[in-house]
């Protein structure tokens, strides 16, 4: 039966639809792949802005009472640092560029999840030279980090902080804040903050000039009764016996 010229037209267009083998899906796939392989520097560099911006925070936030004013400008070198690893990661190499509003939101949740790292691992880090501080810093990170976490997630709402997860997440930072408080009244720390002291340069400059003062070579003294230096050196030129 012959067929007509509606049903080769409807088989035509039908036909031109099927993805094709090796059509316009693969090449995109291909130049997907290479964008990647080519950005293979950029991507490590977007990872290694993670921890060393997380490191700096943490740092920063466990010896700050030490001295403020230094620990404060470590702390914005940390959020820069973490921030422009996040701008990289989440917005430079993403196939898919979020829009503006859902950028500001993974930006600012970017900034309290350093943080959030920062206070765990730095309490942890430093939990016996500062057991009072850590004490606080690790179930406080803990909460801070996975709030942040939620908010950040593409894949989840900010209503899952109050899911089950959340919960268990609230039980742990309640346990870990008793538990490590007991732990901190335990240990003796010495005024100087034990053997994790930081001096300011003034009291590091003093402790230099004390062991220079130490370890220069005295003058000879003569002592009472002993016989007097030779004094043909120091009699006046010319004069003769």
């Amino acid at each position: 039966m012959p067929s007509t010229p509606l049903i080769e037209r409807s088989y035509e267009t039908y036909d031109q639809s099927r993805p094709e083998p090796g059509g316009r899906a693969a090449l995109r796939k291909a130049r997907s792949q290479r964008a990647r392989r080519k950005a293979l520097l950029a991507r490590y560099l977007g990872y290694v802005g993670y921890f060393v911006g997380a490191g700096l925070i943490s740092g920063a936030v466990v010896h700050h009472p030490l001295d403020p004013a230094r620990y404060t400008r470590i702390a914005g070198y940390g959020v820069l640092v973490f921030l422009a690893a996040t701008l990289l990661n989440e917005y430079l190499l993403a196939e898919k560029k979020p829009a503006l509003p859902r950028m500001v939101q993974v930006m600012g949740a970017s900034l309290l999840l350093s943080f959030g790292i920062g206070m765990l691992s730095g309490g942890l880090q430093h939990f016996e030279d500062f057991p009072d501080r850590a004490a606080m810093l690790v179930p406080f990170g803990i909460a801070l980090s996975f709030v942040a976490y939620v908010l950040k997630d593409v894949e989840s709402s900010w209503r899952r902080i109050f899911s089950p997860a959340g919960l268990a997440v609230l039980l742990v930072v309640a346990v870990s804040f008793m538990g490590l408080r007991y732990v901190a009244s335990t240990i003796d720390v010495p005024a100087e903050g034990g053997g994790h002291s930081h001096g300011s340069g003034e009291e590091e400059e003093g402790h230099k000039e004390e062991e220079a003062g130490e370890a220069a070579p005295t003058a000879a003294v003569p002592e009472p009764g002993s016989a007097p230096a030779d004094t043909d050196e120091a009699e006046a030129p010319g004069h003769s016996h």
